[in-house]
Order: structure tokens, then sequence, then C-alpha cells
């Protein structure tokens, strides 16, 4: 079983997580006994000695075994060795590499007329999962909290739910493009087809799982089936329903890629593509690191909404006293700005006989 764990204990864990992944990279990045298995060519030695290995150049990335052989025969000649320090492959940059890539990806304009700059790869890629996930939520939802409340929807829906989701969302790409065309649409679409009917059926799982002791009591309070749904059901189920489109959202991001692959490519993941045609790695890294950090900022961000909008759940009460706080000064200021009148009586009024 997990035991508690501090607040302070679990901010350390989580700031090593990510500490020791990026220790390993550099260990396999700096340290050149570890593996390294490549040498980068500084001088080619005499060039002018013939021989099966002849053909390494300065800057080249050669095996080891390779420059060994070509120094072996330098060696029997007499000649000048070829010179080179140890390296990893080309696609394994190191992380002073990719950090420097994050700026200067930004800031480097497109190799070619017509492609998008970084930034605007990047704002495409949020909007089409921002639609994608939109509508499916805007559906899924409320299918998914109908199949979980009635035993009609979901043997109504529920099979032919389970079926599709079987079905890769990418096979429906070449239906997408030809039924919407080469645009953000058929994007859209296999964002949608990926996380919607799963979400039919997490919502409809959780749902379920509602106390029956809740349904009892406000059906012994006379509630009829349409207000068991709208208040127990929801409102129970609501925490549990937050955190699902959390984990939900990941999925959706895992289906970015190949969705701006179909028709025209666009977004991060043409960004990607042409960075890996060119060879420029390092910018690949910093585009999936990008990724990684757009979602994990986004759900943290859900992670902290949640912990304020559920307080019954959580404990923090910090959003409840900001709301009350604004109730008592909005009906302060409601009253002096709406009931006037007693001041404008006294200005009205008379003056005494005794004056």
């Amino acid at each position: 079983m997990q035991a508690p764990i501090s607040r302070r204990a679990g901010l350390r864990l989580g700031v090593l997580a990510f500490a020791l992944p990026l220790a390993v990279w550099c260990v396999i990045s700096y340290v050149p006994f570890v593996w390294h298995p490549l040498v980068h060519v500084s001088h080619p030695g005499d060039t002018a000695v013939p021989g099966a290995y002849a053909y390494i150049a300065e800057g080249q990335l050669v095996d080891r075994e390779v420059f060994e052989q070509r120094n072996v025969e330098l060696a029997r000649a007499g000649k000048r060795l070829a010179e080179g320090e140890r390296a990893n492959p080309i696609f394994l940059p190191a992380p002073h590499e990719v950090g420097r890539a994050f700026y200067s990806a930004f800031t480097t304009p497109p190799q070619r007329t017509g492609d998008y700059w970084l930034h605007e790869s990047l704002l495409q890629s949020c909007k089409i999962i921002f639609w994608g996930f939109f509508y499916a939520a805007l559906v899924g939802v409320p299918l998914g909290v109908l199949c979980g409340a009635f035993a009609l929807f979901s043997r109504l829906v529920e099979p032919f739910v389970d079926f599709v989701r079987y079905m890769p969302a990418p096979v429906f790409g070449a239906l997408a493009v030809a039924v919407l065309g080469l645009g953000d649409a058929p994007k859209i679409t296999i964002v949608f087809i990926g996380v919607f009917f799963q979400m039919v059926l997490v919502v409809a799982n959780t749902v379920r799982s509602v106390d029956p002791a809740l349904l009892h009591a406000a059906q012994t309070l006379g509630a009829r089936p349409h207000q068991l749904v709208a208040h127990v059901v929801i409102p129970a189920a609501l925490p549990a329903l937050f955190r699902d489109l959390r984990i939900l959202l990941g999925c959706a991001w895992t289906y970015l890629v190949v969705a701006e692959l179909i028709g025209e490519k666009s977004g991060l993941s043409a960004f990607l593509y042409q960075q890996q045609r060119y060879r420029h790695f390092d910018n690949v890294y910093a585009g999936i690191a990008m990724i990684g950090l757009i979602g994990f900022a986004t759900d943290q961000l859900l992670a902290l909404l949640g912990r304020l909008l559920f307080p019954w759940e959580t404990g923090s009460t910090t959003l409840a006293r900001w709301l009350r706080g604004l109730r008592r000064l909005l009906p302060a200021r409601g009253r002096l700005a709406a009931d006037p009148t007693p001041f404008r009586e006294s200005l009205d009024e008379p003056p005494s006989a005794a004056a």
C-alpha cells in the first residue's frame, strides 16, 4: 500500500523524476567511454595513401572500426595518422545542443519559402488539439452520462462504440481527406475519432461508479429520473469526470502527429518531418520536448483547477474563500449604487421651522 508523502517530499520526487533521465542522457552524451560508437574525424591523416578506408575526411563521422583500420593502413605506410574524437551518432545530440535548439528553432527562418515558423506550427497544432477534443467532449460526455445512467442508452449505444474503438483512428485518414479536403478538418476529425469512442465508455463507467446510497436517498425523497441525473449523478461524478477528461486530453496529443501528416502536412509534425529530412536532429528533439512540455503544463494547470473546483474532495477552500469575499463586497456596493433615495430625500427635505 502507498504510504502518504508530504508535500515537500512529493515536490522533491517530482524534480528527481526529471533529473534522473536528464542525468543518464548527460552521461551518455558527455562521458566518452560510456557509448560513443563513432569517431568525429578532425584530421584524415595522409590522404595520398591508398587503401580500403581512404575515404574518411575531415568533419566526417565514421565507425570506430573504420577509423582504426584507416590508421593501420597509414601506420604501415609510415605516414601521418588520422586524428579524431569519440562521438555519438548524429541522431543523439547532447542536451546543450537541444537546449540551444529551443531558442534557435524559434528564431531561425524556414529553409523553404512558404514553410511555417516554429511558433506558427505550434499554434496550429494547439488549434487542432483544442477543436478535436472540444467536439469529442461536446458529444461524448453527455452521451456517456446517458449510457451510464440509463440501461436503455447503454444497450443501444455501447456495443457499437465498443466495436469502433478498436479501429485505429489513422485508418480513417484517407476517407476524411476525401470528404473534408486537405485543410485542418480531416486532422480535427482524426483527433475526434481517436478520443470520442474512448470517452463515451470511460464517462459511462465513471457515472456507474456513483454511490448507490445517494441514488436511493434521492429516490426516497421522490426524485424523478431526470432529477437524479441532474442533481445527484452529475454532481457526484463531476470530480472523477474531470480527471477522466485530463487523461483523455493526453490521448488526444498521441493522435496529433499522425493527424497532422494526413493530407497537407502541418503543425509540429510537419516541422519535425522537415527537420528530420535536413538531419537537424537537435531541432527534432526540441520539437518533441515542446509537445511534452505543453501537454505536461496543460495537465498540471487542469490539476490545479480541479483542486480549486472540488474542495469537498481535495480539501482546498481557496476558491470558496475568494467567492465569499467577492460576495461580501458586491452586495454592499450594489446597495450604495441602487438605493440612493435616503440621500436624495435628505436633500429634498425642506428646512425645519426651528432652523
